[in-house]
């Protein structure tokens, strides 16, 4: 029985979400693969045999892989699949988009979102925005599966020592063209990967109160900042920092949220946050429930006054 954990890279490193995926790939039972499909990608794949836990990396390096377009990608994961009895990926939009295409090819169902492995054929995840935990069990000969991140911690980057065996990369499928990317930089961590997070909701009513009033307490801590899907939808927020069921699902060290009122599509994805602290004026508001320090307060006076504070 041996997994295969499909990496998530930028050609030269390995993203954080790969290293949660390899411990939920050591749960399953036996060696752990990784695949590292990329072009020039030689530094991901030696990275990746870096990886505590890895027993192999198969490193596929192909034109057509340069960008993670996802026809190309599956194709290269099913060349190899009749080997794994497991096949796991980061639940993020590069992993969402590659399984589906993967699990229909090999005819099995997939199993979406898992947060914990209770045996090699047997898995938790949540289901009504995180309302209830499933376990399910599957009969299927592989297993393809999509791994929540925040449900497992992340192997450590360093410690292995695999060997990185070569594949063959799979022709170009032609169905998709990489036109071009345009990146956000910011010198804030990835939203995903932050330890502390400050959240602002639709309460800030307007793009510039927003920045007025959340960017000096992210600065002050050194956070990410996310946004409720509510500012998001209302342009006080670009779309990459939306944060819960239809945005990231995040677990930071401390997630701070405020004006938030805590719909549950947004508890659904900071709930998992080891220390929630709420802001909000309305003392019913739904995200006290799940806050481990509340304030009843108007955002406007209380975060500035925050801020001055830290």
């Amino acid at each position: 029985m041996t997994s295969l954990v499909i990496a998530e890279h930028d050609n030269a490193s390995i993203k954080g979400a790969t290293l949660n995926t390899v411990t939920a790939a050591a749960a399953c039972g036996g060696d752990v693969h990784v695949l590292v499909a990329g072009h020039n990608a030689g530094e991901a794949a030696k990275a990746a045999a870096a990886i505590a836990g890895v027993a192999k990396v198969i490193h596929a390096d192909g034109e057509g892989l340069a960008h993670g377009l996802a026809e190309n990608v599956a194709a290269q994961v099913l060349a190899i699949a009749s080997g794994y009895s497991h096949i796991l990926f980061p639940a993020t939009a590069s992993g969402k988009n590659i399984a589906p295409r993967v699990a229909a090819k090999l005819d099995v169902a997939q199993i979406s979102d898992i947060t914990k492995v209770e045996s090699p054929d047997t898995f938790e995840r949540p289901i009504y925005a995180g309302n209830a935990m499933a376990v399910v069990q599957s009969s299927d000969a592989t297993k393809v599966i999509t791994v929540r991140t925040t449900g497992f911690d992340p192997a450590a980057a360093n410690g292995g020592n695999a060997p990185v065996e070569i594949a063959a990369a799979q022709a170009d499928s032609g169905k998709t063209t990489f036109v071009g990317s345009e990146i956000a930089k910011s010198d804030r961590p990835e939203l995903t990967a932050a330890k502390v997070i400050v959240s602002g909701g639709r309460a800030l009513g307007s793009s510039e109160k927003f920045d007025e009033v959340m960017t000096p307490l992210a600065d002050k801590l050194g956070a990410a900042l996310g946004a409720s899907r509510a500012a998001v939808d209302a342009g006080y927020a670009p779309n990459d920092w939306q944060v819960g069921q239809t945005g990231k699902i995040v677990a930071p060290q401390l997630y701070v949220a405020c004006g938030i009122s805590g719909a549950i599509q947004h508890l659904a994805g900071m709930k998992d946050s080891k220390v929630i602290v709420a802001i909000n004026k309305d003392p019913e508001a739904p995200i006290f429930g799940v806050a481990d320090y509340g304030l009843e307060a108007d955002l406007f006076d209380a975060v500035p006054e925050l801020t001055k504070a830290l």
